[in-house]
């Protein structure tokens, strides 16, 4: 299995990242819930979607790859939601 995140991240109108990929030379999309995202920033300072997002890219990414190779997509996509997240 070969995955690459090619990007860039784009703010949905649900308030979600969608974040592209290509999976085994297949387009493939890549979500993160807006919830999961505030979840990364418990205080609010980061009102910027976007940028809570790239502060927490990599992160973020290591989950989607993480539930990719466990089989976890559907349709040609991954979504990433609050309860994916392991928070320290």
């Amino acid at each position: 299995m070969k995955l690459e995140f090619v990007g860039p991240a784009s703010l949905l109108k649900t308030g979600d990242i969608s974040y592209p990929a290509i999976l085994d030379g297949k387009a493939f999309k890549c979500s993160f819930s807006y919830e999961a995202l505030q979840d990364l920033d418990p205080e609010g300072v980061e009102k910027n979607t976007l940028q809570l997002f790239k502060t927490h890219q990599l992160k973020l990414l290591s989950i989607a790859e993480q539930k990719i190779l466990n089989g976890h997509t559907v349709d040609g996509a991954v979504h990433l939601f609050s309860h994916d997240l392991i928070l320290d």
